[in-house]
């Protein structure tokens, strides 16, 4: 490959392993930080695009605070100032861009979320967000290929504190009990630099539309959990049932993946085992 690419939120917990990637396969990247380029701030979005001129935009930039981003009001702000990244590139002449998505976009009384037959009924303020953005740059008569990478659930080095898994190992390598839910939820999880690779893949070929970035296995979230006790030799510590959940979380939320298996043709490097190793390693 070869091009200009815009990567916004290149130094989040996603990006950082994009970035690299990218220039790998060629591309002269772009990303600045958030100091250096408010995207919510008024012509930001039109300046940047008109001094960088981008053959490719991976828009990865969002609130993503955990346990505050499903309902925080600049949600809506993203969704303006998202739009308005996406014009000011057509209007420079980008050809490619790539738009970080979610499940929460999916209704999720459906146990398996795909593409082609899943309705879109999101139960957040989030979830409306992605998915009113989704439907307007798809929309848009803007001239630029565009892929929708709908993101399911994470993990990995560099995870933010907050979450499960980042409190979990910080807890047991300090040996100290690690206070969770029941952890009974099943979830679709993907380490984040295959998360960041198929991304890259997704910007890299020429297919559009709504494509879920998802490692197409369904586990237990306690599963994740015991794993990762298990390599830190505590499993004593875990203290499930410590903590309350979400008042509303569905019971299964699996990804369906033969879009970006058969027409991306990506596929995870890392499994659950070994996933968690590297995460743990990177923790030591």
């Amino acid at each position: 490959m070869s091009g200009r690419v815009l990567v916004t939120g290149g130094a989040g917990f996603i990006g950082r392993h994009a970035v690299p990637l990218l220039r790998a396969r060629g591309f002269e990247v772009h990303a600045p930080t958030h100091a250096e380029a408010d995207l919510l701030a008024p012509g930001v979005a039109a300046a940047l695009m008109a001094r960088l001129r981008p053959t490719h935009l991976m828009h990865l930039a969002w609130n993503a605070k955990p346990g505050r981003f499903w309902s925080a009001p600049d949600n809506l702000d993203w969704v303006a100032a998202s739009l308005a990244l996406h014009r000011a590139f057509a209007s420079a002449g980008g050809r490619r861009a790539v738009f970080a998505g979610s499940c929460a976009e999916y209704d999720w009384s459906h146990a398996l979320l795909d593409e082609a037959t899943t309705p879109c009924s999101p139960a957040t303020l989030y979830g409306t967000a992605k998915d009113a953005l989704r439907r307007l740059v798809l929309a848009s008569p803007e001239g630029a290929s565009l892929a929708w990478g709908r993101i399911f659930f994470l993990y990995g080095p560099g995870e933010p504190p907050g979450r499960l898994l980042p409190d979990v190992i910080s807890a047991l390598l300090a040996g100290a009990e690690a206070l969770c839910g029941d952890c009974l939820v099943e979830r679709d999880f993907l380490h984040v630099a295959d998360v960041a690779a198929a991304l890259v893949a997704l910007l890299a070929c020429d297919v559009t539309g709504s494509i879920n970035i998802a490692s197409g296995c369904c586990v237990p979230l306690r599963r994740l959990v015991d794993e990762a006790a298990r390599q830190l030799g505590r499993p004593d510590l875990l203290r499930y049932g410590a903590r309350r959940g979400l008042a509303v979380e569905p019971a299964r939320l699996a990804a369906a993946t033969r879009r970006l298996r058969e027409e991306v043709g990506f596929a995870p490097r890392f499994g659950l085992q070994d996933g968690l190793a590297d995460v743990i390693a990177r923790w030591r």
